[in-house]
């Protein structure tokens, strides 16, 4: 079985000894190489990293690996560990656990992670645009209703698999990524990006995390969760990103005409 999992990153960093890895630079297109693998060859769209993100490298990987059979994205600070506690790379997932997982389950995602609002609210109030959203909704209502009824059902409830890091076999990795991207490229064409802060800038890689959620439930997958360890989070990171979580939460009680009432559809 091949299997090649890559490591999307922006900047240099200390490589740890895995097997089976390649580091894919993401958002490469006019900027200086890191001597990794350029997610700005083949078909790509690497110019649109700094809205897309990671993406550009999901989108590299999903166009230009015709040979791995099985394939995932992970990032330079973030892994998979089969460790309940250690954060040492040597838990780190390598090809052959992957391989004996697959055997049982579709996919292995990050454990999923308890929100304190809806995933429709949440996604507002930390990371996007409620409009953004609905035409998300709008558009999967016209050209995948049928999987309307996950989209709800992920929306209306509060847990989910973030980070958009997953690995799974390629055939059903190419199969997301073609769902995926037409939802995606669709909303590209509706944002003026007038009234966005530069973090809301990044909204396709924001958005692919609740989608991919939404796909899996819709394809009704097995998923094998597994712990994430980030490499880099110091305390201070963990204190920036709480405090900003908290003032959107702050910003979004004081305009209570924000909170729209939805129901089920």
């Amino acid at each position: 079985m091949d299997v090649n999992i890559y490591i999307a990153s922006h900047k240099k960093f200390e490589q740890f000894p895995l097997k089976d890895y390649r580091v894919l630079q993401v958002g490469a297109e006019g900027k200086e190489s890191l001597g990794y693998l350029r997610d700005n060859t083949g078909d790509n769209i690497s110019y649109k990293n700094p809205n897309y993100c990671e993406l550009t490298g999901l989108y590299w990987i999903w166009k230009n690996d015709k040979k791995s059979d099985v394939t995932g994205l992970v990032h330079y600070r973030r892994y998979f560990s089969t460790a309940k506690f250690s954060s040492s790379s040597a838990y780190f997932l390598d090809g052959t656990e992957i391989g004996e997982i697959l055997r049982n389950y579709d996919i292995i995602l990050p454990k999923r992670e308890w929100l304190k609002e809806t995933a429709w609210e949440e996604y507002y109030m930390v990371s996007g645009l409620e409009k953004d959203l609905k035409r998300v909704e709008k558009i999967i209502g016209e050209v995948y209703p049928e999987c309307m009824p996950a989209f709800c059902e992920y929306f209306y409830q509060n847990r989910s698999w973030l980070y958009n890091m997953m690995i799974c076999r390629k055939e059903l990795f190419d199969e997301y990524c073609e769902w995926l991207f037409d939802i995606l490229f669709r909303l590209e064409t509706q944002v003026d990006y007038k009234d966005y802060s530069d973090y809301q800038k990044r909204i396709f890689g924001f958005m692919s995390e609740r989608l991919l959620n939404v796909w899996v439930i819709y394809k009704n997958l097995k998923v094998k969760e597994l712990r994430t360890v980030n490499t880099e989070m110091s305390l201070k990171e963990r204190l920036r990103i709480w405090l900003r979580r908290r003032k959107n939460r702050m910003v979004f009680a004081a305009r209570p005409e924000d909170r729209v009432k939805r129901s089920k559809v």
